[in-house]
């Protein structure tokens, strides 16, 4: 489906008409599951971009405010809930705009000082009694859940790219990354914890966004990030309080997603997999 500005004008004015004059324009930067326009100045309009994502918008809807009454940096916050209709069958939102420049627009950071924040920030978040919270499944693509359930996609890819990366060694940290099972408590997982959805201001942490695939359980996949942007250095500083397990479960988290967009049609997604590949190759001597 396509999802255009006259659609959300449309949108907007059947179902909240107090907001119809009000300029709606895409965001600079919109999401794969979720397509993002401003609503004026303080407002933005947040709609899954498929079916497989409806259940995003509903989900952030009650437990956002929730999870906002319990930090103290800024989050995606729904104000409105919109309706599905005949032009858009899908549930979608109205949120709160929060300033500040993403994490890929300002990479020039103190990467070590920015490590520290980002895992504070994580520690606050998983602190949040998550009784009752969805806990990992299809609708947020299982994050928090078992590792395992992608067992199959990544040998394939394996299989695919056996010519071109030492597969072997990969297939043996992969092995090591599913072999022991997540036994603490479960807490809140963000989900994509990524560069675009970590908001900075005065090139500090200051805010998350896009809680599409939040849930509940093993927050091991919050941490892959780990490859996927920081230095090694950097690195060591955001895994630093980890038990070795969860390192182990989290850069299966990175390897996973980097060898299935290995040759993504997507040059930015295609390149930051060839890094994290490469990233995990490095370290392998030197793992926990």
């Amino acid at each position: 489906m396509e999802i255009t500005t006259e659609l959300v004008e449309k949108l907007v004015k059947g179902q909240f008409p107090q907001w119809q004059n009000l300029k709606v324009y895409p965001v600079s930067k919109s999401g794969h599951d979720n397509r993002t326009f401003h609503l004026g100045d303080k407002m933005a309009v947040r709609l899954p971009s498929g079916k497989d994502y409806a259940a995003q918008a509903a989900k952030e809807i009650r437990w956002l405010p929730y999870l906002q009454e319990h930090l103290d940096y800024p989050i995606s916050k729904p104000i409105a809930a919109g309706k599905p209709v005949s032009v858009y069958p899908f549930p979608w939102s109205v949120n709160q705009w929060i300033e500040g420049h993403t994490l890929l627009e300002r990479p020039d950071i103190d990467q070590k000082e920015f490590a520290k924040e980002l895992a504070a920030a994580l520690k606050k978040l998983q602190a949040i009694d998550c009784s009752n919270g969805p806990k990992a499944g299809q609708h947020n693509f299982y994050r928090g859940g078992d590792l395992r359930v992608y067992h199959m996609e990544t040998l394939d890819a394996l299989k695919t790219l056996e010519d071109r990366l030492p597969v072997k060694r990969l297939r043996a940290i992969w092995d090591q990354c599913i072999s022991q099972i997540y036994t603490g408590k479960n807490v809140w997982v963000h989900g994509d914890v990524a560069p675009g959805n970590i908001l900075l201001q005065n090139n500090k942490f200051y805010g998350m966004i896009d809680f599409g695939i939040l849930g509940t359980g093993d927050p091991s996949c919050d941490y892959a990030m780990a490859w996927t942007y920081f230095d090694s250095e950097s690195r060591k500083i955001f895994l630093a309080d980890l038990p070795c397990d969860m390192v182990d479960r989290a850069r299966g988290w990175a390897l996973w997603k980097a060898l299935i967009t290995y040759d993504d049609i997507n040059t930015e997604v295609r390149q930051n997999a060839r890094s994290t590949v490469d990233a995990i190759l490095k370290e392998d001597t030197q793992r926990c």
